[in-house]
C-alpha cells in the first residue's frame, strides 16, 4: 500500500502543473480541465470498486491486487504519451476502470480478528497509504522539476509494476476473505448510507487542495517558478500530519465513545479549514493545513473498522467508493468554486460540509441494533 500510494502521489502532485504547460485555453477553462482530469479516475473507481469487491468475495484478493497494480502501471504509460488535455483525461479515465487495490487490502484487514485488531489493521493500511502520501509528493515535485513531467510519469509506472511483482512474490494469500459471521447484527442500509456520507465529507477535506494549490501559492506571494517545489513541501507537511493521525487512531477510542470522538474531529477539521482564509504567508497556511489534516485523518479508520469486520466485499467496496468519490468531488468542487470566487468561499463551504457530517456522526450511536 505504501508503494502503490507513493506512485500515485508521486505523479499526482505534478499533474496540475503539467496541465498548465499543455493547456491552450484561458485560465478558467484550464482550471475546470484540471479538476476533471484529477477527478475522473476516482469518479470511475466509485462505480467499479463495489464490483471489484463483490468479485473478490469468491476469489483470491492477493491475485486481484497484483492484477490491478499491473493494469494501473500500464495506464500510467498512457499519461506519458498523452500530449493534449483530452488525451490525458482519457488516460486518467482508464486508470479509474482498473479499480482500487485498497478495497482488497481492507477486505483482508476486516477478517483479522476482533474490533480493536481490525481498527489497528485498518489504521495500519491507512498509515502505509499516508506515508506514501508524505514522501510521494515531495519526491514527485523534485523529480518532475529536474527531469520533466513525462519522465516522472514513467518512474511512477515502474514503481507500480515493481509493487505488483513484490506483492505477488512475498505477500501471503489469506485463508478466508469472507466476512465474519459472528457479528451481533448485520450492516443495515441506513448505517451504510450514514457511514458513506461521513467518509465522503471527511475525505473531501483531505483531497480538495492539490488541484487549486498552484493558484493559492501565487496568491500567498510564491514566485510562479517556485510553486512546484513549494507545493510539494505543503503537501509533504499534510502527509506528515496524515501519517501522525493514522498512528494515533487506535488509541483515540480511549478518549470517549467513537461517535463523540468522530464528531469532535470533524468539528476541529472544519474550523481549521475555515481559518485557511486568514494566513497571508505560506508558513501560516501550511501550519493550519497540518492541523486540519491531523484532525480529519482518524475519521476514516474509526468509522470503517466495524464495517470492514462484518461487511461483505461489496459493502466494503461501497464504503471505499465513498472515500474515492471524495478524490473526485474535492478537486472538482474546489476548482469550480475558485473559478467563480475567492479562495475564502472554497474554505467556508467545505468547512460547512464537514460540520454537516457532525449530526450524522452523533446519530450513529443511537442505532443499538446495527453493526455500528
Amino acid at each position: 500500500m505504501f508503494l502503490g500510494t507513493f506512485a500515485w502521489s508521486f505523479v499526482f502532485v505534478s499533474l496540475p502543473f503539467y496541465i498548465e504547460t499543455i493547456a491552450h485555453g484561458d485560465a478558467a477553462s484550464t482550471l475546470r480541465w484540471t479538476g476533471w482530469i484529477l477527478g475522473i479516475s476516482p469518479l470511475v473507481t466509485v462505480l467499479t470498486a463495489p464490483l471489484w469487491g463483490r468479485y473478490a468475495e469468491h476469489r483470491r484478493p492477493r491475485r486481484l491486487y497484483v492484477a490491478v497494480q499491473v493494469f494501473q502501471g500500464v495506464a500510467f504509460f498512457g499519461m506519458v504519451v498523452a500530449t493534449t488535455l483530452p488525451g490525458l483525461f482519457l488516460a486518467r479515465l482508464v486508470l479509474g476502470v482498473m479499480g482500487a487495490a485498497s478495497t482488497f487490502a481492507f477486505m483482508m484487514a476486516g477478517r483479522s480478528g476482533d474490533a480493536f485488531t481490525v481498527r489497528r489493521q485498518v489504521a495500519a493500511i491507512q498509515s502505509g497509504m499516508t506515508i506514501g502520501q508524505v514522501i510521494g509528493p515531495l519526491a514527485g515535485a523534485l523529480i518532475a522539476a529536474r527531469i520533466g513531467f513525462r519522465p516522472s510519469f514513467v518512474v511512477g509506472a515502474l514503481i507500480l509494476l515493481g509493487c505488483a511483482a513484490l506483492v505477488g512474490w512475498l505477500a501471503p494469500e489469506p485463508v478466508d476473505a469472507r466476512p465474519r459471521r459472528d457479528a451481533p447484527a448485520g450492516v443495515g442500509l441506513g448505517d451504510l448510507v450514514t457511514v458513506g456520507l461521513i467518509v465522503l465529507g471527511a475525505n473531501i477535506h483531505v483531497f480538495f487542495l492539490p488541484a487549486i494549490l498552484p493558484r493559492i501559492l501565487v496568491s500567498l506571494g510564491v514566485a510562479p517558478a517556485a510553486t512546484l517545489e513549494v507545493g510539494g513541501l505543503v503537501i509533504f507537511a499534510s502527509g506528515v500530519a496524515a501519517a501522525l493521525g493514522a498512528v494515533l487512531t487506535p488509541r483515540l477510542g480511549d478518549l470517549g465513545t467513537d461517535r463523540v470522538v468522530i464528531a469532535s474531529l470533524l468539528t476541529a477539521s472544519s474550523l481549521c479549514l475555515a481559518a485557511l482564509a486568514v494566513p497571508r504567508s505560506v508558513w501560516g497556511y501550511g501550519a493550519l493545513r497540518f492541523f486540519q489534516v491531523l484532525f480529519i485523518t482518524p475519521v476514516f479508520p474509526l468509522v470503517v473498522a466495524r464495517i470492514a469486520q462484518h461487511g461483505s466485499g461489496q459493502v466494503i467496496g461501497a464504503i471505499n467508493s465513498a472515500r474515492i468519490a471524495a478524490g473526485f468531488l474535492g478537486p472538482v468542487m474546489a476548482t469550480t468554486m475558485l473559478a467563480w470566487g475567492p479562495a475564502s468561499v472554497v474554505y467556508v463551504i467545505l468547512a460547512a460540509l464537514g460540520l454537516g457530517c457532525v449530526p450524522l456522526a452523533l446519530a450513529r450511536g443511537t442505532h443499538r441494533a446495527s453493526a455500528f
